[in-house]
Parts: structure tokens; sequence; C-alpha cells
């Protein structure tokens, strides 16, 4: 079986994040800490980027979306908000499956509006700080 070429944003999944919030900055490192290491890992990338830009092109939609966004490999449906934290807690297995199951039976509606709110107060609360990817890190971040 081949590789998954790591230049081509949709053929790993990838999460899109928001560079000017501290949370997400603390989020992508959370997981970064977390992952394991595999040929499909998950790369990152910026909502202002190149390659972010590619992609919301493609999906028109996602500009009205303010929230990490997260793409499954090989082209899969977008996920934003609630449903993309469970995504990422899906992908890295083992406890952090169970986490995401058990965080599906609260109902979308709820798991959204809870990710408004600390999405609308997260510049306040989580100061903006640069994400400076560990050397190990740097091949999983795209611009």
């Amino acid at each position: 079986m081949s590789q998954p070429d790591p230049r081509m944003p949709t053929a790993l999944p990838l999460v899109l994040y928001d560079s000017s919030c501290g949370l997400c900055a603390a989020s992508v490192t959370w997981l970064l800490r977390r992952d394991r290491p595999r040929a499909d890992a998950a790369r990152f990338a910026p909502l202002t980027g190149s390659t972010a830009a590619g992609l919301l092109s493609a999906h028109p939609w996602l500009h009205t979306v303010n929230s990490v966004i997260w793409l499954p490999a090989h082209g899969g449906t977008p996920l934003v908000r609630s449903e993309a934290v469970l995504a990422m807690l899906r992908y890295l297995g083992g406890p952090w499956q169970v986490l995401a199951a058990l965080g599906r039976l609260v109902p979308r509606r709820l798991r959204d509006t809870l990710y408004a709110t600390v999405a609308r107060h997260r510049h306040r609360l989580f100061p903006a700080r640069c994400l400076v990817p560990a050397p190990e890190w740097r091949p999983r971040f795209l611009d």
C-alpha cells in the first residue's frame, strides 16, 4: 500500500485552525502531544494560509464558519465545531475515542452551543500566542 503524499492536503486528515487564537494554538499542541507516530498523521494549517484558501474555495459554505475545521482524509465531508472536536478525539483513538463516544451522547445542538460560547470569549480568555511547532512537528504544518 502506498504512503499518503503529505504535500496533498486532502490525502491526510487536516485541521484548519485560527492562528491568532491562544486556545486554538494550545489545542493544536495538545493534539500533537497525544498523537502517536504514523504514516497517516494529521496535518495542520492556519485558516489564513494558502492551504486553507484553496480548500475553502472548494467548500464555500465554510467561509461563514468561525470554528476549527476537520477535513477527513481523501476528501470526506468537512466537520466543524463540536463535530470537528469529536472527530479529532476519535482520530487519537484509545481512551480519547471513548470520550468522543460519550460526547456524541450529548445532543449536537447543546454541544455546538457550548462550543459557540467558548469560541465567542476565546480571545479574551486565552491571549493570542504564536504557535511555534517543535522541530519534529514542523513537517506536519502547511501554509
